[in-house]
């Protein structure tokens, strides 16, 4: 099993995309440290497919803004599994926003949610990679990190800052046996829902806009997390690597394949 013991630290596990990341990370072997909203109650019926599985779980709410919480639970759950191998943060938090209209505090919570969280995360688990002289760190990004969503700026302004989290991470952890990556997202089944806007015509009749016409899925996400936690992608660092299908590079539309 390619994490076979491997301890991965999951931000945000109630998320569909958490819930098959833990699902494919467990047929590989890994323990797990899982961040909850909800304390455990979305994440049921994946927490018993780690226990079958014979591995481990770790179920935490704790702020991911706050250096000291962050820092007390990873000494927690190392004394319990041990330290982390993979981080992956997974956050996604989107407001409707404009630029115009756009909310002060609106603004604020994006950027601690998507941004800061992973900026605490990274520096607390990257003590103990550095420790250990390795690792993988995996953010899981946006396309949104490089387009517009013409509805929700302090997304797009929010993965920015992660897409530039990830370069000077991967420099100075890279030093150290770590790897750190992006995973920019594109459309999947419902995002024209949470992008829905005015101004960008972005998000109509997006599942067309993917060459092949057919959209990705969270375990598509988990398949290529896999990978990049996996010792088969250790040279693989400083990457964005976009899983969209090629969306980004559609811009005509008359070129759908639509049915």
């Amino acid at each position: 099993m390619l994490l076979h013991k491997k301890v991965v630290f999951i931000t945000d596990s109630d998320q569909i995309s958490g819930k098959a990341i833990i699902n494919r990370l467990t047929q590989g072997g890994a323990h797990f440290i899982l961040n909850s909203r909800s304390g455990g109650t979305a994440i049921t019926s994946e927490l018993e497919q780690v226990q079958e599985a014979g591995s481990q779980a770790i179920v935490v709410n704790i702020d991911l803004c706050k250096s000291a919480d962050v820092a007390d639970m990873l000494q927690f759950a190392e004394q319990q599994l041990g330290a982390v191998d993979v981080l992956i943060h997974n956050n996604k938090e989107v407001y409707q926003s404009s630029i115009e209209f756009g909310d002060e505090e609106v603004f604020t919570k994006s950027l601690a949610i998507n941004a800061k969280s992973a900026f605490i995360c990274t520096q607390q688990v990257g003590k103990q990679m550095m420790e250990k002289q390795t690792g993988k760190i995996i953010y899981v990004s946006s396309i949104h990190a490089e387009k517009p969503t013409g509805s929700a700026f302090t997304f797009s302004v929010s993965k920015g800052a992660v897409k530039m989290l990830a370069k000077e991470a991967s420099l100075v952890l890279g030093r150290n046996g770590v790897s750190v990556n992006t995973i920019e997202l594109g459309p999947l089944d419902g995002d024209h829902e949470v992008f829905e806007s005015t101004l960008s015509t972005l998000y109509n009749d997006y599942e067309y806009k993917i060459p092949n016409a057919v959209l990705g899925s969270a375990d598509d996400l988990a398949e290529l997390v896999m990978f990049l936690s996996s010792d088969e992608a250790r040279y693989i660092n400083g990457s964005d690597i976009r899983l969209d299908g090629g969306f980004l590079l559609h811009y005509m539309n008359f070129k759908m394949k639509r049915p």
